[in-house]
């Protein structure tokens, strides 16, 4: 049988390793997000992009000096987009996981070194 503080120990080492499988998850599920969209840009940049402009194959950025490059412009604009919804996404799914753990926006200063104490502890 243990005692309390062995317990205790054992319950945060298990919400620590719960934790980090849950991010880790997530992570793997934007990685493959990311990944998803990279192939859906790179389909859109192959129908967009005319069949004339294949004579300088691997040297994409040779492409952007002629006059009909609007294609590879129009796909860098809304990668540019899609990059700043998802990374604005995150910011407040995490923001709103913070709020139902502590029913704060942030931790305060008090509470990071004490978390930080207790994981040196521990």
């Amino acid at each position: 049988m243990y005692d309390t503080a062995r317990r205790v120990a054992l319950v945060k080492q298990r919400v620590r390793e719960n934790t980090r499988r849950r991010q880790r998850r997530g992570i793997c599920g934007l990685t493959a997000a990311c990944l998803l969209l990279f192939a859906a840009l790179m389909q859109a940049a192959g129908t967009v992009v005319g069949p004339g402009q294949t004579a300088a194959w691997g040297v994409f950025g040779a492409m952007l000096l002629r006059e009909d490059a609007g294609g590879y412009v129009l796909v860098a604009v809304v990668s540019f987009a899609a990059a700043a919804a998802i990374t604005a996404l995150c910011f407040r799914l995490r923001i709103r996981e913070n709020q139902k753990k502590t029913g704060r926006t942030s931790p305060t200063r008090k509470n990071r070194r004490r978390k930080a104490n207790e994981e040196t502890n521990t």
